[in-house]
């Protein structure tokens, strides 16, 4: 199977950290998520030994929540001891709601607004990673009316290409998130957030892209963004307490996708780094990353029900299931590939070919193509894996349907996280 927590049972069930998937589609009605519970803290529990060990003792990961945010995520991230990046109001409301200490929170986002600095504020944010200098004039005013210092750290564009596809690829030049170095703005926008009144720039923080299946990209960026630190403690006798990493380390959607050992990279990573700064004489910062579909993503499952086969002869043939780009639209984004898996007869030969085909009124409404499975009969249930990050996340009401619930495994038992929405969940707000 594509991860060690996928497997099938003596009834050909595919199952999920040994849970049979086929009863609880049947329990809970599909679509349904699945999520491994046990898998995330073990991989929390990787990165904080990791960071630690490999960089310095009060390096931290932070869970990047824009890959999957509801309560109970974030309640296991607290109890895990982590710390959580938000991007929005509503992902820190979400935060909040569940007990997070607002000071392990860092707010990020190239266009905040007022009243999301505003919210922030009010409720002690720890940090923000400050886009631009109309932010930073917002955090300062608003700082000095309530007379308080906020800690910041400055977003930069190292200029890395991390050889993704230009979606997921942050660290360029031309981006639009942060200040880039080679143009000489992130040294500017470092002096101007310097001179603002009641702003404490903490560092740096850079982001140079997702799905980076070895540790280059990251030593290359390490490279940059040090560069640049001991230039200015140089120039300006400044030396930062923090340089946030980001996220972006890889997750196998298929046989295709390399494996990756997240211990190991940060073990090159970290030794790749120590020597920078012995060299230099610059003290290692606290290292800040932000792991989110590394943590999340493969250990989720979507359920779905076939609805109807058919082929079109002579050209290709589809199955129909009862969700689609509602709850996951990566494929109709970004053509995203998946692999699908007869989860009624997962021990059954994979030998039909078709386009799994969801149930909007698009013609691009799709999960995959091509894509091949034990031939399916209605009634029974297709399993889309490696679902936990950016499905639910990204999931929507068109054509009025309903989202599905997630539900969690751990010890074997599950429990409902989140319930299925409703029409009248869906209508509440509406007039």
């Amino acid at each position: 199977m594509l991860h060690s927590n996928l497997s099938v049972n003596e009834m050909g069930h595919l199952t999920l950290c040994g849970a049979d998937t086929v009863t609880l589609a049947e329990k809970y009605g599909t679509p349904l998520y699945l999520l491994d519970e046990d898998r995330i803290r073990e991989k929390c529990r990787t990165y904080h030994r990791a960071m630690k060990t490999y960089f310095t003792p009060d390096s931290r990961p932070l869970y990047a929540s824009k890959a999957l945010s509801f309560r109970g995520i974030y309640r296991l991230a607290k109890e895990e001891g982590m710390a959580v990046d938000v991007v929005s109001p509503g992902e820190l409301y979400n935060a909040l709601s569940a007990g997070m200490d607002a000071a392990d929170i860092c707010f990020h986002g190239n266009a905040k607004t007022v009243a999301d600095i505003r919210y922030a504020m009010d409720n002690g944010i720890g940090l923000f990673a400050a886009d631009n200098a109309v932010e930073l004039e917002r955090i300062s005013a608003y700082a000095v009316e309530k007379g308080v210092t906020q800690r910041v750290l400055l977003r930069i564009t190292p200029g890395i290409d991390p050889h993704t596809f230009d979606a997921v690829n942050t660290g360029k030049v031309d981006s639009k998130f942060g200040s880039a170095i080679a143009t000489g703005q992130a040294e500017e926008i470092f002096c101007y957030a310097r001179s603002l009144a009641n702003i404490e720039v903490a560092g740096f923080h850079c982001h140079i892209g997702s799905q980076i299946f070895d540790e280059k990209p990251f030593c290359d960026a390490a490279d940059l963004m040090l560069t640049f630190m001991v230039s200015l403690r140089d120039k300006y006798g400044y030396t930062a307490e923090i340089l946030n990493l980001g996220g972006g380390i890889g997750v196998r959607y298929t046989e295709a996708d390399p494996y990756i050992d997240i211990d190991d990279t940060l073990r090159l990573v970290g030794a790749h780094m120590h020597a920078i700064c012995e060299e230099t004489g610059y003290p290692m910062p606290q290292i800040l990353m932000e792991p989110g579909r590394s943590l999340v993503a493969d250990a989720g499952v979507t359920l779905y029900e076939v609805q109807n086969v058919k082929t079109i002869t002579g050209y290709k043939s589809y199955a129909a299931i009862d969700g689609g780009m509602t709850d996951n639209p990566r494929y109709a984004l970004y053509q995203s590939r998946y692999t699908v898996v007869n989860a009624s007869r997962a021990s059954d030969d994979a030998d039909f070919t078709c386009t799994v085909a969801g149930r909007c009124c698009e013609s691009g409404d799709l999960i995959g193509e091509n894509l091949t499975v034990a031939r399916p009969e209605v009634g029974e249930y297709l399993a889309v894996l490696v679902t936990g990050a950016y499905n639910y996340a990204m999931s929507s009401n068109y054509n009025c349907i309903t989202k599905p619930p997630i539900v969690m495994i751990a010890d074997g038992k599950d429990k409902l996280a989140v319930r299925r929405e409703t029409f009248a969940d869906m209508t509440a707000c509406q007039m």
